[in-house]
C-alpha cells in the first residue's frame, strides 16, 4: 500500500508504480475535479500542485511523488470553494463549458502565490494552459481581480453588458 499527502490528509492507495498521478487521483481516491484532456502535458486539464508548484498529473508516476510532498487538488484549494481565483470565476463568469478550468484555477493559484501582482506578460508565462471556448480574457481579468488589481465596480459593468450582448 502506497502513501500521498493529498489536501492535507495521508491518503493510501493500490496503484500500480507507473500509473499516472492523474489516475490515481481521479480513480483510486475519487477525487474527479482533476480532469484528463490530453494525457501528455500540453492541455494542462490536469493541473494540481506538488510542493505548492503547477505539475501536469497526467505525466507524472505517481511513484516520482514522495509520501512526504504535498499534493493540491482543486478539491483542497479551499475547503468552501471561496479562494479568491474561485470567487473572482464565479463573478467573471470565466467558464464556458468548464472543462479546463480546475487546470487554469490552480496554475493561477501557482502564479499568484509566486508573483502578488502580476502583469499581462507574467499571466501569459504562467497560464500555458489550453481552452478550447477561448476565455483567455476573462482568465487574465479574474486572475488580475483575485489579485486586487481591479476594481470590481468596473468588472461589474463589463460583466453586465457582456451579460446583455
Amino acid at each position: 500500500m502506497a502513501r500521498l499527502n493529498v489536501n492535507g490528509r495521508v491518503r493510501e492507495h493500490q496503484a500500480e508504480p507507473d500509473t499516472p498521478l492523474l489516475w490515481v487521483l481521479r480513480e483510486h481516491l475519487g477525487l474527479t475535479g482533476t480532469k484528463y484532456g490530453c494525457g501528455i502535458a500540453q492541455c494542462g486539464s490536469c493541473t494540481v500542485h506538488v510542493d505548492g508548484a503547477p505539475v501536469r498529473s497526467c505525466a507524472v508516476p505517481v511513484s516520482s511523488i514522495q509520501p512526504r510532498q504535498r499534493i493540491t487538488t482543486i478539491e483542497g484549494l479551499s475547503a468552501k470553494g471561496d479562494h479568491p481565483l474561485q470567487k473572482a470565476w464565479v463573478h467573471l463568469d470565466v467558464p464556458q463549458c468548464g472543462y479546463c478550468q480546475s487546470g487554469m484555477i490552480m496554475a493561477a493559484a501557482a502564479l499568484l502565490k509566486e508573483k502578488k501582482q502580476p502583469s499581462d506578460a507574467d499571466i501569459d508565462a504562467a497560464i500555458t494552459n489550453i481552452c478550447r471556448c477561448g476565455t483567455y480574457n476573462r482568465v487574465r481579468a479574474a486572475i488580475k481581480e483575485a489579485a486586487g488589481l481591479t476594481k470590481t465596480a468596473a468588472v461589474d459593468i463589463v460583466h453586465v453588458v457582456r451579460r446583455q450582448a
